[in-house]
């Protein structure tokens, strides 16, 4: 990354934690190679005189907190830069999909953008793990009450989620003693018309939901466990969930090199896959977390070989 720039299209800088966030580490890790650091948000895009640009800021040093205060206003086409990673995190919205639009046209002026956006305005992070479904738990993608009611009949306990959410957001599990899942359910499909996702629930998420960081196209040696604390059934860090590093499995491997295969060939270099036990759950390609727990347990470094492969 020696003499290089990279602009990171984030959340507001001070919304990022430097003590979790991976796009911090992300950002160190090019401080420490060499390369320039510079930041925008998606509101910051712009086209105009026949080419994109971004009105970005210059971090001078990611090791100091807030980055805010370290910062140069420029204006720079989009072409010019030598990577842009796109690490703004869900919900994949309006704005959010045309963030993307622009990106695509600087991808066709020369832009070197990383995931890809046609990659990114292509998958749904749950319905992309739908292709690897031999991997997954019974799972359903619904709006009707009917067709929820018939699933629910089937487990003793199912697992309710939206397709759009992150870090444990409105997931929901119920038993056969639950009595409000309809009206949950109600209000989650808006009514019937916005579909959802449910599973069998799967008591393995006890033992740790594995985060997998796929990068181009190999995991990484080491996952991040979230383990659910306080009797909650959600692992995620977001949701109160500890990590843990530890080592893959042989079906997790296995999994991860099928899913990794697919992810190159649509141009998405860094990616993290959740599996609980041997389970595939989600495929992450917006912006993928976990290398800075996994950095902090282990000395060992995900994004530095992701930027040592591109």
């Amino acid at each position: 990354m020696q003499g290089t720039s990279s602009l990171f299209i984030t959340d507001p800088l001070n919304e990022l934690n430097p003590k979790k966030d991976t796009t911090i580490v992300w950002m160190q890790e090019v401080y420490e190679m060499g390369g320039q650091i510079l930041q925008c948000e998606m509101k910051d895009l712009i086209y105009k005189d026949q080419q994109t640009f971004a009105n970005c800021v210059e971090i001078q040093d990611p090791n100091q907190h807030p980055q805010i205060s370290e910062k140069v206003d420029d204006i720079k086409p989009l072409k010019d830069i030598d990577y842009i990673f796109m690490r703004k995190d869900p919900p994949v919205d309006e704005d959010y999909m045309n963030a993307l639009h622009l990106l695509s046209q600087a991808e066709s002026e020369g832009a070197n953008v990383i995931n890809r956006p046609a990659a990114l305005k292509k998958f749904n992070e749950k319905i992309f793990a739908l292709q690897f479904s031999n991997w997954m738990p019974d799972t359903s993608v619904v709006c009707k009450e009917e067709d929820f009611k018939l699933f629910k009949n089937k487990y003793s306990s199912i697992i309710l989620k939206p397709l759009d959410g992150m870090g444990g957001e409105s997931i929901y599990k119920f038993d056969e003693s639950s009595t409000d899942h309809i009206e949950i359910f109600k209000s989650l499909t808006n009514h019937y018309q916005t579909m959802v996702m449910v599973q069998n629930f799967l008591p393995e998420i006890y033992a740790g939901d594995y985060r997998i960081l796929i990068i181009h196209g190999k995991p990484f040696p080491i996952a991040l466990a979230r383990i659910p604390q306080g009797g909650s059934f959600k692992g995620n860090l977001a949701a109160g969930g500890i990590g843990e590093a530890r080592e893959l499995s042989d079906d997790q491997l296995k999994v991860s090199l099928e899913i990794g295969k697919v992810l190159m060939d649509e141009g998405i270099l860094f990616a993290g896959i959740d599996m609980i036990g041997n389970y595939l759950t989600e495929i992450n390609i917006t912006s993928p977390t976990g290398a800075r727990e996994i950095l902090a347990q282990t000395g060992k470094n995900p994004i530095k070989t992701l930027l040592q492969s591109i």
